[in-house]
């Protein structure tokens, strides 16, 4: 078995403390409330975007309707009033004028269909306009709850971010010096067991694995010498024996 120095060794426990709080913090991170909530409320804003264009191209469709509407009764009353002026000056045959009577008769019937048709645009303009309006009040609301939850993650982050720079430094420091073949071992173990590669041997017990070490094994660590670098026969770990 290869050595490393016992105080190296001891040193290692405290790395990986070190390591194990800088992966909650990492996992604190990509956990936080606030990204579910954000990612929902952007759900949200991609529907109500969708939402903004239908209810943008219905008003504006909806608008050139009714304008077309109201020109149709125009055109309408226009011509009867023409036809109502020509009749009441009472020039032209009996006959032209009884025309000009039925006339204004079918015109009054066509702008009372054309007034129907006009109320109803109007009446689909209005919900449109309402349901736009309505609509960007939800974006408005969404847009504000998006940037309120965003402030709450970026000071979430930044206290991460500042613990996770704080255990980087002192994670610095405890490496000055250290077994370099001891470290090497270390971080391949650590990063092929969930971040784990040391643990201690507690009263015959792996407390990375929580596995208890056979008697043979056990006896096998105790005649080794203090510098030996011990294994965990079930999960390949370090194991650092007791102060």
């Amino acid at each position: 078995m290869p050595n490393a120095p016992v105080a190296d060794q001891r040193k290692l426990l405290s790395i990986q403390a070190l390591d194990s709080e800088a992966l909650l913090a990492s996992h604190r991170r990509t956990i936080h409330p606030t990204l579910a909530s954000i990612a929902e409320l952007e759900a949200r804003a991609s529907v109500l975007t969708d939402e903004m264009v239908v209810h943008t191209t219905e008003v504006s469709d909806l608008r050139r309707e009714v304008t077309k509407a109201e020109d149709d009764v125009q055109s309408v009353r226009d011509r009867s009033a023409r036809d109502t002026e020509r009749l009441e000056s009472g020039q032209g045959s009996p006959k032209d004028l009884q025309a000009l009577q039925s006339e204004i008769e079918a015109l009054a019937k066509r702008k009372s269909d054309l007034e129907d048709i006009e109320l109803d645009a109007m009446e689909r303009l209005e919900a449109a306009e309402n349901a736009l309006a309505a609509t960007r009040v939800e974006i408005d609301e969404v847009s504000s709850g998006l940037a309120s939850l965003a402030a709450e993650r970026d000071a979430a982050f930044s206290a991460i971010d500042a613990e996770l720079a704080r255990l980087a430094s002192e994670r610095g420091s405890l490496l000055e010096g250290l077994d370099p073949a001891l470290l090497a071992l270390y971080e391949k173990l650590r990063a092929s067991h969930d971040g784990v590669g040391a643990a201690v041997l507690v009263s015959g017990q792996c407390t990375g694995c929580h596995v208890k070490i056979d008697n043979s094994t056990l006896a096998t660590f105790a005649a080794s010498s203090e510098d030996t670098i011990l294994r965990c026969e079930e999960c390949a770990r370090i194991l650092v024996r007791e102060e």
